[in-house]
């Protein structure tokens, strides 16, 4: 058995591609150590890792990879600059693999995505330097990308039956970074279900379906991850309400929720969290929102 650890930070990428890769490592059989779910512990070490301006889900991430740094032989760093030239994210994407080399001393396995790399290709890359073979690393690859594809499609089975149902339902247009982690989305959840309201998630649809219906609102954007969350909400034209959840002082959410509240005819509600964000002002918010739907 390889004895290497690797730590996945459990933010930001993990959301993306955490199935992925615990599926690839694990067809290897590298042990991996995740970091657990965000807590204060967590955001406090991210706080004192990264400088003020930058949104409160990158500095969970940075939390994530100081809890991880003294644990584990290698930390999972993607730097992810575009999928093409109209599919590109966040800056911070791109940079956060040079910002941490300079706050930590652990070694890194990076892999790229741009016009010239791929995920298959960042598979190959870790796995090469982690030893293994050409043979071992295809079938890793293949068996995480199976893992992976099950995943989301169950994921979206489970929300098209949401779809059909004739109960009250809200659409969450967020990161999947920001929505599926407890300490920052958890509250927002728990009051909606607690108030009997189903909940959609803008990630769980067909990310190349939705890639394009975001034209709809928006002809020029280009920023992948927030084309694939408006876009999804061209796929649920019987839902109630629309929550806009974003951390701050996130840049891309700030110009491209603006843009599409201005553009759909349904109630919502456009919150923007920080470290500070009073849980007693967030449930009266959403519990006014559900009084809206009600009524």
């Amino acid at each position: 058995m390889n004895k290497v650890i690797v730590g996945i930070p459990r933010g930001i990428f993990y959301y993306y591609d955490g199935v992925f890769w615990n599926s690839f490592f694990y067809s290897l059989n590298v042990r991996t150590i995740i970091s657990p779910k965000t807590n204060k512990e967590i955001i406090n070490l991210g706080l004192l890792s990264s400088p003020d301006e930058m949104c409160l889900s990158m500095k969970i991430y940075l939390g994530h990879i100081k809890y991880l740094e003294d644990k584990v032989d290698y930390i999972l760093i993607p730097r992810i600059d575009r999928f093409d030239d109209y599919n590109q994210t966040c800056t911070n994407f791109l940079a956060i693999y040079q910002y941490v080399l300079h706050f930590s001393s652990i070694k890194i396995l990076n892999y790229n995505i741009d016009n010239h790399h791929t995920l298959k290709d960042g598979a190959f890359k870790i796995g090469k330097e982690l030893g293994f073979s050409r043979c071992e690393i295809i079938e890793a690859y293949k068996y995480a990308l199976k893992r992976h594809q099950e995943y989301l499609r169950k994921k979206i089975f489970e929300q098209e039956q949401i779809i059909s149902n004739n109960h009250k339902k809200v659409l969450i247009v967020s990161h999947a970074y920001n929505i599926h982690d407890e300490y920052l989305g958890g509250n927002i959840l728990k009051i909606l279900k607690d108030n009997q309201i189903d909940v959609l998630y803008s990630n769980y649809f067909d990310e190349q379906k939705a890639n394009v219906k975001a034209l709809e609102l928006s002809p020029n954007l280009y920023w992948k991850y927030s084309r694939d969350a408006i876009g999804s909400i061209s796929f649920v034209p019987n839902i109630d309400g629309i929550i806009f959840f974003s951390t701050f002082p996130c840049g891309l959410d700030s110009l491209v929720n603006e843009l599409v509240i201005r553009k759909i005819h349904k109630p919502y509600l456009n919150i923007i969290i920080d470290d500070s964000t009073s849980i007693t002002g967030l449930e009266t918010r959403i519990e006014s929102f559900v009084d809206l739907l009600e009524n």
